[in-house]
């Protein structure tokens, strides 16, 4: 399962506040966020595997992030890679609007997914399971691999703790870090039924993930202020490794 937390214009220095959680495989390889080689204005980890991303920004202010919607019975093997779908905007020239149509023609072409995506605070949201909004007002948002605001725990967790990050006049990623890397399962009556056993139900209620041969990959911090500078950071983690990776650059 990943994780997002995002705030829209709910802060007086920043337009957007976002924090995220990757949860994978540990042995599907990716690559730590860089711009790519092959698209140097995309700012993004890379999934090896099928060539996409989870979550990217672009050097002209285009943001996306991309959660898969959860259940065993939601993956079929002849569908499109959901990771495509983030650089096919950041490197498009369609407005936000003009991708959501397209989304709204050409989502079932791929398993299920929540997408966020948009220009700096300015955001959209669809998911190929049932909603979409054209653009989103100002607020925090939570998402994990169902629809926007499924009041699952681990979203509540997040959402709420972003909102208490917020309060203050000056934000330190490494707060937003310490909400990510929250290791608190949650009780059993609270845990929504997504298919899999109890025990992986568990395991996967928390905002950081550890669970066998699965967990949270990444964390990722994107700040951008009022002034359209971005502030890009990813704490990776492999194999009890802990990597950190920052970039800032005024937006085009």
């Amino acid at each position: 399962m990943c994780l997002l937390a995002f705030a829209l214009d709910s802060h007086p220095r920043y337009r957007l506040v976002l924090a995220a959680n990757r949860d994978e495989d540990l042995s599907r390889p990716a690559s730590v966020a860089g711009f790519w080689d092959d698209a140097p204005h995309i700012l993004a980890g890379r999934d090896l595997e099928a060539g996409g991303t989870w979550l990217g920004v672009s050097e002209g202010g285009r943001l996306a992030a991309l959660t898969n919607y959860f259940g065993p019975s939601e993956y079929a093997k002849d569908k499109l890679s959901r990771g495509r779908l983030i650089p096919e905007f950041l490197s498009g020239s369609m407005t936000a609007q003009e991708y959501l149509q397209q989304l709204e023609q050409t989502g079932d072409r791929y398993n299920g997914f929540g997408l966020i995506f948009g220009y700096g605070g300015d955001l959209g949201y669809y998911s190929n399971r049932g909603d979409a909004i054209a653009r989103l007002p100002i607020g925090i948002y939570g998402l994990s691999n169902h629809l926007l605001d499924t009041p699952w725990p681990k979203v509540a967790t997040a959402t709420e703790g972003l909102r208490h990050i917020i309060k203050g006049e000056e934000i330190d990623p490494e707060d937003i870090f310490r909400l990510l890397a929250d290791p608190e399962r949650h009780p059993d009556h609270l845990l929504p039924d997504t298919g899999v056993s109890p025990e992986r139900e568990r395991a996967l209620s928390a905002v950081f993930v550890n669970h066998d041969d699965y967990g949270t990959r990444t964390s990722t911090v994107v700040l951008i202020d009022r002034d359209d500078r971005i502030r890009f950071l990813e704490r990776s983690f492999d194999r009890q490794q802990r990597i950190t990776n920052t970039v800032e650059f005024l937006l085009d």
